[in-house]
């Protein structure tokens, strides 16, 4: 007898957003899903969100932070599984953090987990690059850390989609945001890069659709003990050398002027991250790179990754690599 496939239920709660969209266009055509979807008219009605976010094996929520805690609210059983895609759970207790290559160990936590909050874009890199310098002890924790970059403006979501794609040419070419200093996405990088101080960090947004590069410059000189590039690159090779469902990359150290592998769109449409090392041994100084997509592995992508680890299957299914 042929055994029957499990389907698994899964119900995106606002799909019709920039990410939701996404994610629903990775999991159409999955014989191993069932995507259960809720009337435009219907999508306010508590009511009806209710019954879906608990008829759903996992629950995939791309909302507004406040509309994602009510969300998660609604839920009365225990078998619902939650991957959240907003800010509100990401440093919050109880809740896995879904970058699956934080550690050899996150993917099995992110496995077996019932809630798991999906990472932000921006910290993703960042937290990819410090955290094994950090558990190597060649940056100490409390460095003093900038983090700056520029990601498509899809990732302002659909009133910045709108502005940007109304002005066309005329929209700004590149444009400094966050000066406020107080980004939503600075509490998730501090924790899983494990610093004890809060990052300086001027994200800015350029006039591409999709597509990411986040840098980290290092003024290694001020270190009792200054590591060499090749010590850094070193570090971070090895921290993803056999990492298991890993779709972060380590590119060969190169002392070079300048790199077409820096696009910001190299990997749009895929769930890569490619991570970069630059130095001057000379002058004590490093730059860290690292280039996704701000859609993929920044938003839509890891959420797929994240949701196939929960239900068992090969972590690559419906991603590009």
């Amino acid at each position: 007898m042929r055994r029957h496939m499990m389907v698994a239920k899964v119900f995106i709660d606002g799909e019709a957003g920039t990410t939701g969209l996404q994610i629903r266009e990775r999991l159409v055509g999955r014989r191993d899903l069932e995507l259960l979807s809720i009337p435009s008219e219907r999508r306010k009605d508590v009511a009806a969100r209710a019954e879906l976010l608990n008829a759903a094996d996992v629950a995939i929520l791309c909302l507004p932070d406040d509309a994602a805690r009510e969300s998660v609210s609604l839920i009365t059983n225990d078998t619902t599984k939650v991957i959240d895609a907003s800010t509100a759970h990401r440093v919050a207790e109880g809740w896995a953090y879904g970058f699956a290559e934080l550690s050899r160990e996150q993917a099995g936590v992110i496995a077996s987990a019932r809630r798991v909050c999906n990472p932000g874009c921006w910290p993703q890199g960042p937290i990819a690059m410090l955290r094994p310098l950090v558990e190597a002890g060649l940056v100490p924790a409390d460095f003093p850390v900038t983090v700056n970059g520029v990601t498509g403006y899809s990732g302002g979501g659909r009133a910045m989609i709108e502005d940007y794609q109304s002005k066309g040419d005329e929209a700004p070419e590149f444009m400094p945001y966050g000066l406020t200093l107080k980004h939503k996405h600075l509490p998730e990088m501090q924790k899983y890069a494990e610093l004890t101080r809060v990052p300086l960090f001027m994200p800015s947004v350029g006039n591409f659709s999709q597509g990411m590069l986040v840098a980290v410059p290092l003024q290694l000189g001020i270190l009792d003990k200054v590591p060499t590039g090749a010590q850094l690159h070193a570090a971070i090779a090895d921290y993803y050398a056999g990492l298991p469902s890993s779709f972060v990359e380590v590119a060969p150290l190169a002392a070079v002027e300048r790199t077409a592998e820096l696009d910001p769109e190299s990997y749009n449409n895929t769930n890569r991250m490619r991570l970069h090392v630059f130095s001057s041994d000379e002058k004590a100084q490093a730059i860290l790179v690292a280039v996704y997509d701000n859609l993929g592995k920044g938003a839509s992508g890891a959420a797929v990754q994240n949701l196939n680890l929960m239900l068992g299957v090969d972590a690559a299914t419906s991603l590009a690599a």
